[in-house]
């Protein structure tokens, strides 16, 4: 039976381990193969019982992640790290700007 920490990194390592993937495969269609292969790795481990064991799996997942870490993640632009983020700074407090749509000579 997995202990409640191990559930929690057997989570983690699938999420992390797709959006790795994402950085790997661009195409969905070869993502989506891709995800089937990794998926199926991670259900023959569903039937372990022994925290012992379920313990090395992770560890060996783990590994397996940080050697296959992609050199250039992708990130989604606008968020941090991303080729958006913080692209426009907001203004100056200073600077004020008055628009009154076409009237601005009329009082």
């Amino acid at each position: 039976m997995a202990t409640a920490l191990q559930r929690i990194r057997a989570i983690h390592l699938y999420r992390h381990g797709l959006k790795n993937m994402l950085s790997w495969a661009v195409r969905r269609e070869v993502f989506y193969v891709e995800q089937e292969k990794m998926r199926a790795e991670f259900e023959q481990h569903t039937s372990l019982t022994d925290p012992i064991q379920i313990e090395r799996a992770l560890e060996r997942g783990e590994a397996r992640l940080r050697e296959n870490l992609h050199p250039d993640p992708y990130i989604v632009p606008y968020r941090p790290g991303g080729s958006l983020y913080a692209r426009n700074p907001p203004f100056d407090p200073a600077v004020s700007i008055h628009m009154n749509f076409g009237r601005e000579g009329a009082h």
